[in-house]
């Protein structure tokens, strides 16, 4: 069993920047793809950033593609979104996720409980 905690979010102003970390533990961390993925208001779960277990592949959804970077480190059990240039449609929940295979869907094994992000126009 694999427990995910986030943290970073928070309230940002339109054009500024967060750094989300996920802390994992209670399995090889190395061994799991790492999503994030986010949530606003009335709206589906959708796919954010994943990377690759040793983080050779990483990929990105299109709206955050060049903004956003995802990162890890293995020592740490960590995985870590940076969000710079942070939009008000960037308002969300996110979350962290683990899984066995790189995917778009939000077919992961093990969620966080995810962290408020808010930007403001």
């Amino acid at each position: 069993q694999v427990q995910l905690v986030e943290s970073g979010g928070g309230l940002v102003q339109a054009g500024g920047s967060l750094r989300l970390s996920c802390a994992a533990s209670g399995g090889t961390f190395r061994s799991y793809v790492m999503g994030w993925f986010r949530q606003a208001p009335g709206k589906e779960r959708e796919f954010v950033a994943a990377i690759s277990g040793y983080a050779t592949m990483t990929y990105y959804a299109d709206s955050v593609k060049g903004r956003f970077t995802i990162s890890r480190d293995n020592a740490k059990n960590t995985v870590y979104l940076q969000m710079n240039s942070l939009k008000p449609e960037d308002t969300a929940v996110y979350y962290c996720a683990a899984g066995p295979i790189m995917t778009m869907s939000p077919g992961y094994d093990y969620w966080g409980q995810g962290t408020q992000v808010t930007v403001s126009s």
